[in-house]
């Protein structure tokens, strides 16, 4: 998959956070370091994320978005 994001990071999901209509993801990525994502349900469902997945997190302004192959 092609983005615009330049700043591509392999990651680990770690928690997911669900409310009524958003969620958070939490990961772990190899730099020792943690991100969050808020996304919606909607879009955790099309991803089919659970914890213990790998993801490609592309990072750009403000948006942290997650990329599943």
């Amino acid at each position: 998959m092609k983005t615009g994001a330049r700043n591509n990071l392999e990651a680990k999901v770690t928690e997911i956070k669900k409310g009524d209509l958003m969620c958070q993801v939490k990961l772990e990525i190899k730099a020792d370091s943690k991100m969050a994502s808020v996304m919606t349900l909607d879009s955790l469902a099309e991803l089919g994320l659970k914890e213990g997945d790998t993801v490609k997190v592309a990072v750009k302004a403000v948006n942290v978005l997650l990329l599943k192959d």
